[in-house]
């Protein structure tokens, strides 16, 4: 029998699959096997995508695999990664490498997970009448068999508690006083959930409504679209209750590691052991024994982030997809899948319903998807009011006058409140008042960002504390000037504020209120559950941070939500910028008023009339989007067109520049001088390498990704690209 084997290596320019012999011994070896092949002169691993009863080659030229692994990924998984590679222009090894079990290392010699055995001991008859009759048993030999007159226990856990060791329980078990065996264990990862959980729920009106059109079973897409505080979760806990009655599996999707905690917290209590998790933060023991679960069927229900879209369910009926909106379903290295797309893909080959929820929904699912509506909050309460702050007065600092009054009213109320700045740091950028030097990253072209030492910031550093520059892409960092290199002037200019400033700022203003701040710096190495549970814990106090609060987090008695800069996306130059803008202050509005007291909303903008801000204040999502679809559909804009963006570097700009342009002959030579191709255009220098890139616009997706996929092929195959990396993002975002 012949394996056909896609070898997993990065490299573009390795086509697989290769046949392999298969011996005897490897009889039970098929589609989705992971084996160790000799590969030219190394061995390394790869997936079975094919078997045959002959091959191509000569008898005598096909090597025989040299281990199959433990093991092996479902068949139907095995074609979703491919497809994947195909899909997104990346590499058939890269789209497995996806659907792999945990610890999977790519080398013959890389470490690999395996199951956690350990040996079990229990008492017999004989033992149990010993320990009674006080037989000739040693001090050691005698506490053991007393604490397991309780029952079996573990080695470890004799030797921790009767100070036995390995010979101990040998002498016993060759006198029949005891019996032992090796059993398998579970290695569990046990995250605090943080935010309110509410069981005994009575479903409304519009819940059980949209409960019952979900119910039906079958492939469709579905989105539910829910206010913010309307009980989705509790539609998707319905869904995937129908989905195991009917003898299915199902995925819930969330958006973040960190709101993993509490969804998991909600499925557990309501299914018990059939929910597994899966991420990348979990310890890799861990997060093998789940996959390995949910593999068996022991586990019916997976939760996890983007990632999760890949989980062994068994026979997957819903695929649920919370906050569906969020930019992190996609994802940033090669392949550059977007787990939507995944998802929907997963589900109609499954025959699975798929069910998007979202308070914000992207334009893309409006127009596409049939919608359930949730218009109100599960309590009846009103959404809170918003009231958009006008910044075009010159206001001194960060903070309008208008917004210190707020908080100040929380904290004589000893309330709680939610600060969104997102920029984390002090200042964004410096400049020289004398000459106008700027301070630059000198690997990246873009400034450096001023950041304080934490000690001093919590006790309200004053503004000549010392601190350092720091660049967000590459993390060079230097420390912070005294004078300026170019004219020695000490007239500093602090540019901007961050997280850090405003958290100082609120400190000051609030003191001796607790100001929490959640950015990607306070949460460096998995402590954001700990910002959000100390958060949740206290009595009053304001959480400061990034985007990161405004996602998913259900605190009751916060009363008061601020977003600072909230039309600074729309600056940018993405066309996802009015969709983006009006997401962050429907979603950060949502985290306010869901208690007993009423919430309020405060929107810091200098474009107070722009189309996503007026119509966020309003709680108005189908004004949006439908203003926001005629505006795409003039501009050929998702959904009325695709995107691909193939994006290429090099530490020689010349390179780079050649480069980009051939590529764009390419693939005008595959799709016609007509295509809307854009570029090579050039982008910021990030790292040392010079990158140029080319969009290209088309309302046909595949013609279009069939094209840009053989067009890198050509040039990797040809050479082309010699010390230029490339990327393509089908769907950027």
């Amino acid at each position: 029998m012949i394996a056909q084997v896609e070898p997993l290596l990065t490299t573009r320019n390795v086509s697989g699959p290769f046949d392999y012999r298969l011996p005897e011994s490897m009889n039970g070896v098929g589609v989705g096997s992971v084996l160790v092949v000799p590969f030219g002169r190394r061995r390394i691993v790869g997936v079975v995508v094919g078997m045959a009863e002959q091959s191509e080659l000569p008898e005598g030229r096909l090597a025989e695999p040299v281990e199959a692994l433990e093991a092996g990924v479902p068949p139907e998984l095995v074609e979703l990664g491919r497809w994947v590679g195909e899909e997104y222009c990346s590499t058939p090894a890269r789209g497995l490498g996806l659907v792999l079990p945990p610890g999977i290392g790519t080398g013959a010699d890389a470490r690999r997970m395996r199951p956690l055995v350990e040996l079990e001991v229990e008492a017999t008859e004989e033992g149990l009448a010993a320990t009674a009759g006080g037989g000739r048993l040693g001090l050691r030999q005698r506490a053991v068999l007393r604490a397991l007159a309780a029952g079996p226990k573990l080695a470890r856990q004799l030797a921790a508690t009767a100070g036995s060791g390995r010979a101990t329980l040998r002498r016993l078990e060759a006198r029949g006083l005891i019996r032992s065996r090796e059993v398998e264990r579970r290695r569990r990862h046990n995250s605090p959930a943080v935010g309110a959980v509410r069981d005994g729920i009575e479903l409304t009106g519009d819940q059980r409504r949209a409960v019952k059109a979900i119910a039906s079973g079958g492939h469709r897409e579905l989105l539910l679209h829910g206010v913010t505080g309307s009980g989705k979760t509790e539609i998707y806990l319905e869904a995937a209750r129908e989905a195991l009655d009917r003898g299915r599996g199902a995925i819930v999707l969330v958006p973040e590691i960190a709101l993993t905690p509490q969804t998991m917290d909600r499925f557990r209590r309501r299914f018990g052991e059939s929910v597994a998790l899966l991420h990348s933060r979990m310890p890799a023991g861990a997060r093998y024994d789940e996959w390995r679960r949910l593999r068996a069927g022991e586990a019916r229900i997976c939760v996890g982030p983007r990632s999760a879209v890949f989980a062994p369910v068994r026979d997957p009926g819903l695929i649920v997809i919370d906050e569906e909106h969020d930019s992190s379903y996609k994802q940033e290295s090669d392949p550059r899948y977007d787990a939507r797309e995944v998802a929907r893909r997963r589900a109609a080959e499954a025959g699975a319903e798929l069910l998007c929820g979202t308070a914000t929904p992207r334009p893309e699912s409006w127009h596409e998807l049939q919608r359930l509506e949730l218009p109100s909050r599960v309590d009846g309460r009103r959404l809170p009011p918003v009231e958009i702050v006008d910044m075009r007065g010159g206001v001194p600092g960060p903070l309008h006058e208008r917004t210190r009054e707020a908080f100040a009213e929380v904290s004589a109320a000893g309330g709680k409140a939610i600060l969104l700045i997102n920029r984390r740091g002090w200042s964004t950028h410096l400049t020289c008042r004398s000459c106008g030097h700027a301070w630059e990253c000198p690997e990246c072209d873009v400034s450096l960002i001023l950041h304080r030492p934490a000690a001093r910031r919590r006790s309200g550093a004053g503004a000549d504390d010392a601190g350092h520059l720091r660049c967000h892409h590459c993390g060079f960092a230097e420390p912070k000037p005294e004078s300026c290199p170019e004219c020695s002037s000490v007239t500093i200019a602090r540019i901007g504020a961050g997280t850090q400033r405003v958290e100082a700022e609120l400190s000051e203003l609030l003191a001796p209120l607790e100001i929490f701040r959640l950015d990607s710096d306070s949460a460096a190495g998995g402590r954001h559950a700990d910002v959000l549970s100390r958060f949740e814990r206290a009595s009053t106090g304001v959480l400061v941070g990034t985007q990161m609060v405004a996602k998913g987090h259900d605190f009751p008695d916060v009363t008061l939500s601020v977003i600072l800069d909230a039309d600074g996306a729309l600056r940018l130059p993405d066309f996802r910028s009015e969709e983006r803008t009006f997401a962050l202050i429907t979603q950060l509005a949502g985290r306010s008023g869901r208690g007993e007291a009423a919430g309020r909303v405060l929107v810091q903008a200098l474009a107070a009339g722009a189309p996503s801000i007026r119509h966020a204040a309003r709680h108005d999502a189908a004004g949006f989007l439908a203003e926001e679809l005629e505006r795409r559909r003039a501009l050929r804009y998702p959904p009325f067109s695709h995107l691909i963006e193939v994006a290429l570097s090099s530490e020689d700009e010349e390179r780079a520049d050649s480069a980009a342009e051939r590529m764009g002959e390419l693939i005008v030579q595959r799709l016609g001088a007509d295509q809307d191709l854009l570029g090579p255009a050039p982008l910021f220098r990030v790292r040392g390498r010079h990158r140029r890139r080319l969009l290209l616009k088309s309302e046909h997706r595949r013609e279009a990704v069939e094209a840009v996929r053989e067009s890198v092929a050509e040039a990797v195959g040809g050479r082309l690209l010699r010390d230029v990396a490339i990327s393509v993002d089908v769907d950027p975002q």
